[in-house]
């Protein structure tokens, strides 16, 4: 329990920015879950595509709200970016992994 009033307020401000925090979490997990599936399916070619940009646009508003690091918005971002793009290849060529 927190006994002073400046205490009280961070506790207040601490679940604010927590359900801040959570909100957009979410929006980007739940990208990425729809992202998933539709890779897992076999034609999601076109639709893996619009959901790719749906979920840059989360990403990079989950970073510039700080609640991910922009590193990590980026990493996420270019690795299913790569999996879009293997999926989108005609199915006969394979690249090599680097």
């Amino acid at each position: 329990m927190p006994n002073t009033k400046s205490a009280k307020k961070a506790v207040r401000g601490s679940a604010n920015k927590r359900k801040h925090n959570i909100f957009w979490k979410d929006r980007y997990k739940s990208s990425i879950k729809s992202i998933k599936a539709s890779l897992a399916s076999s034609n999601g070619a076109e639709v893996s595509k619009d959901q790719m940009k749906v979920l840059q646009q989360m990403l990079d508003k989950a970073a510039k709200e700080k609640v991910i690091h922009k590193n990590k918005a980026n990493r996420l971002k270019s690795r299913y970016a790569r999996k879009v793009s293997a999926l989108s290849q005609a199915p006969g060529k394979t690249r090599k992994k680097s």
